[in-house]
């Protein structure tokens, strides 16, 4: 990954460069930054403070963090341990969620396919994704060629079928989901608790097959695996298919909203553009994994480098485990800037956005919000969210791997 420009770094010094000199320390290193007010880019402060996203053993180089921008209010005092209960923290969850509430086949035969791959199951075997919708394919009526897609996060197993468009409703999805389910619990001893999907258009349909088999259904743009496997299909499938139509036009894309302002429960006190090598980020996810801290996680490409820079949003509070708490109650998708409105916008759900922090009109700022963006770009958008007490916090309350989803182009 070529290294971003000067302007991304406070010490005019590339990151990659940084974590070179990182790595020949003896010492641990530490970055001064500049951190952007939460609640007003009228009222930022800039000021110079050391500091790390996680502190990293120096003599490892892949996993020294490295914070490459931030301004703002001083921390407050940090919260009683009773504040993390498990109890208080399911309440924030379900607040939240309240929040966002509010604020290759013959066409004719229709032939179901079911493939169990030699993956192993996981955690992740109880969330699905399912895709239900019209392809790129039509029938030897001229009609469209609808299709649903099951499948759980690892992909242990993948279920496809072809339906014609006179049997497009809930009663008979929630057949077909429910003999999926069925075999999958008898064959694996255990069932889906919900279901993600990713196309807003038919969350009524879903929702109510869904809930006819009593599975939990979640709007989301977290279903990469879906959508990883709906390209594989365009050219393994759809394309080879006798009925293929190349002219046919996307018939349900991403159809975001236009951002609404965050309610002030989900603010932190103050924000900073960073950058972590992927070691580091695993080290992360593992606390996750351990539930050690809030969070999700999504499958990284196993051949990326250790020591590829990954960009992220790290959001300072003496409320971290609360606020981290709140957070998780969002099916959070994805960080992008705007730069005309010099906010970060923080994407969630199927189409919905909150302006999540904003930063001052400036020609720097502005530039290192598009270096932050540039460094996004080169990692296939994948990028992270952060949430700790402080800046010296040896440890992470919230940590959420997101990536940048395109709307499927079929």
């Amino acid at each position: 990954m070529s290294s971003p420009s000067s302007v991304f770094c406070q010490q005019h010094a590339s990151p990659r460069a940084m974590a070179s000199a990182a790595a020949s320390s003896s010492s641990r290193t530490k970055h001064s930054l500049r951190r952007h007010d939460f609640y007003s880019h009228h009222r930022e402060k800039l000021f110079s403070s050391s500091s790390s996203l996680r502190r990293h053993h120096s003599n490892n180089a892949s996993s020294s963090s490295i914070v490459v921008s931030s301004s703002a209010r001083e921390q407050e005092q940090q919260p009683s341990s009773s504040e993390s209960s498990s109890s208080e923290n399911s309440v924030l969850t379900r607040t939240a969620e309240e929040a966002i509430r509010n604020a290759a086949t013959a066409t004719a035969s229709y032939r179901t396919t079911t493939t169990t791959t030699n993956k192993s199951s996981s955690v992740s075997s109880q969330s699905w994704q399912i895709d239900f919708c019209s392809r790129p394919l039509k029938d030897d009526r001229g009609k469209k060629v609808w299709e649903l897609l099951i499948t759980d996060e690892d992909r242990t197993f993948e279920h496809a079928e072809f339906f014609p468009n006179n049997r497009i409703n809930s009663v008979e999805l929630s057949k077909a989901l429910q003999k999926v389910v069925s075999k999958r619990t008898e064959e694996t001893g255990e069932g889906p608790r919900r279901v993600k999907f990713f196309r807003s258009q038919m969350m009524t349909i879903i929702t109510r097959a869904c809930k006819e088999c009593e599975l939990e259904p979640l709007p989301s743009r977290r279903c990469q695996t879906m959508l990883n496997w709906l390209e594989e299909r365009m050219e393994t499938v759809y394309k080879k298919h006798p009925g293929y139509d190349a002219n046919s036009a996307p018939l349900m894309t991403f159809d975001a909203q236009a951002p609404k302002p965050l309610p002030d429960a989900l603010r932190g006190e103050s924000w900073a553009f960073v950058a972590l090598p992927l070691v580091g980020v695993k080290e992360e996810m593992e606390s996750v994994a351990r539930g050690k801290a809030f969070g999700d996680l999504l499958n990284i490409d196993p051949d990326l480098p250790d020591d590829t820079l990954i960009p992220g949003v790290v959001v300072y509070t003496a409320r971290a485990a609360a606020l981290s708490g709140w957070t998780k109650g969002l099916e959070l998708s994805a960080i992008t800037v705007d730069l005309e409105s010099s906010s970060i916008v923080l994407e969630t759900g199927v189409n919905e956005s909150w302006n999540y922090a904003f930063f001052r009109r400036t020609k720097e700022l502005r530039e290192e919000a598009r270096e932050w963006e540039g460094v996004k770009r080169q990692t296939k958008g994948l990028h992270f969210l952060a949430i700790q007490t402080d800046a010296d916090s040896e440890t992470t309350d919230g940590f959420w791997v997101l990536q940048d989803v395109k709307g499927a182009q079929f």
